[in-house]
Order: C-alpha cells, then structure tokens, then sequence
C-alpha cells in the first residue's frame, strides 16, 4: 500500500492525566502515516492527485494545539478521526510519544492504526 508519511512532526497540547501534566501545552512528536493509492500523482505529477503531506501537518498541530485529552490513546483515536474527515485517506497510523517524560526513557508513548472502512 502507499502511503505518504511526516516524520517527527512536534506539536503541543494539552495532554496528561493529573496536575502539573495538565496545566501547560506540552510538546508531542508525531509520526503519521496517510495510505492512499499514489499512482495516479505519481504518473500526472499533479498534488491535486495526491494528498498534501503540508495541509495534513497544519491540521494536526492545529488539532493538537486546540485539544485537551487525558490520555495519549484518546488524542491519537481523535487526530485520526480529523483526518478521515478532511482527506480521502484509505488508512492511517499515528504514533505520539512524550520525550523526557518517564524517568530513564527517551520517549513514551502509544500508535493506532485504523482503516476508513474498518471504523
């Protein structure tokens, strides 16, 4: 399957169970993978045959900047509702992590992955 994919994408957002989690935007690093049939972009060259891995950047931080979530699970499920709902993605994976959050660890975190006919 094709797929168009960002790398370390960073946004913040308000994300944790309890306080001082809570009280101010913390940074995320986001992983996304868009499944969609690229053949026809790639054959007329045109990005209005595909799906543009800039505008999908922007609505994310903007979703993740404008969300409050407790958990990293819910805020995952979102963003991939909210990309369902504004491209014609076939299927998406998202990876958030925390960095420097748990004692001893680089990055914490959680993936889905779910298909637009499987929801």
């Amino acid at each position: 399957m094709d797929k168009i994919i960002i790398t370390e994408l960073t946004a913040n957002g308000i994300i944790g169970v309890n306080h001082p989690e809570r009280d101010f935007p913390q940074e995320l690093i986001l992983n996304i993978e868009i499944h969609y049939p690229l053949d026809k972009a790639g054959k007329s060259d045109l990005i209005d045959h595909s799906i543009s891995y800039s505008f999908i950047a922007k609505l994310i931080r903007k979703a993740v900047s404008e969300s409050s979530f407790h958990t990293l699970e819910a805020l995952c499920l979102f963003l991939i509702g909210h990309i369902f709902e504004n491209c014609p993605a076939e299927a998406v994976r998202i990876r958030i992590e925390k960095a420097n959050f748990v004692a001893k660890t680089k990055r914490v975190g959680v993936e889905l992955f779910r298909e637009r006919n499987n929801l």
